[in-house]
């Protein structure tokens, strides 16, 4: 009698490029938020704190990579940030599905060759409204959304310019590269995915003053956070994808 041998799927690699802010870290840092949003478990996922110092291990190890968000600058071109994105450019050219998530988005774009800076609008932040772009209409990931949805966002700085051979999947006034795929394996948001309507009043809480300072009412801001499932949905579509297509390309 034979046996059938099953084996436990390769597990998706989180690298964490940066700390939730102080009066969020009750909650777990980003590694946690993402895995919970994304449907994985401590078994199904990895994390290595490169900020930190941590080595990046092979990427052919690992289903796919997730890249966190940070408070960190990709303009300021720090050590564990260059090594990063030279780790990052090997695994997209050696076809390992990537996602990046605000900066981890800008990170990828900076290390296929696009360019990162200050965004001309200033600091986008709170639930905002997101327009999928028509190119996204076959997207493994983007495809079926509605044409807009709510979104959770943070940042002063964008992707201002893509890397050569990206599409856009999702704009608004503020940022026209919200959303990016590079080939058919690589995507940057620079919404937060991961981010419930909870993790967002923290942000605008914890970042009162500095709203004050831009002349953004905090108070008005906070009331107006609400739900954002479709773009929250993106993650576990990642993951589904990358598992499918990997099993796929495994029995070939």
């Amino acid at each position: 009698m034979s046996h059938a041998v099953t084996s436990h799927p390769r597990p998706f690699l989180i690298i964490e490029t940066g700390q939730p802010v102080p009066s969020m870290r009750r909650h777990g840092g980003f590694p946690h938020w993402i895995r919970v949003a994304a449907g994985l478990s401590r078994h199904d996922a990895r994390a290595v704190d490169v900020e930190a110092g941590q080595t990046l291990p092979d990427a052919d190890g690992f289903a796919g990579i997730i890249i966190t968000g940070s408070a960190a600058m990709v303009t300021d071109r720090h050590d564990w940030s260059e090594r990063s994105a030279d780790w990052l450019r090997e695994a997209a050219h050696g076809d390992v599905p990537l996602l990046g998530i605000c900066y981890g988005h800008q990170l990828i774009a900076h290390a296929l060759g696009g360019e990162v800076g200050a965004n001309p609008n200033g600091r986008e932040m709170g639930t905002v409204q997101v327009v999928r772009d028509p190119a996204a209409h076959g997207d493994p990931l983007f495809a079926g959304l509605p044409e807009r949805f709510n979104a959770q966002a943070t940042h002063l700085q964008s992707v201002l310019r893509l890397p050569e051979g990206a599409t856009v999947l999702a704009r608004n006034d503020h940022d026209p590269h919200h959303a990016f795929r590079w080939r058919d394996h690589v995507w940057g948001m620079q919404f937060h995915p991961e981010f419930s309507a909870m993790h967002m009043r923290g942000y605008i809480r914890a970042r009162a003053d500095a709203l004050a300072n831009e002349g953004t009412c905090a108070t008005r801001m906070h009331d107006a956070v609400a739900a954002a499932p479709h773009a929250r949905a993106v993650l576990r579509r990642f993951v589904r994808h990358v598992r499918h297509t990997r099993r796929g390309q495994a029995m070939q």
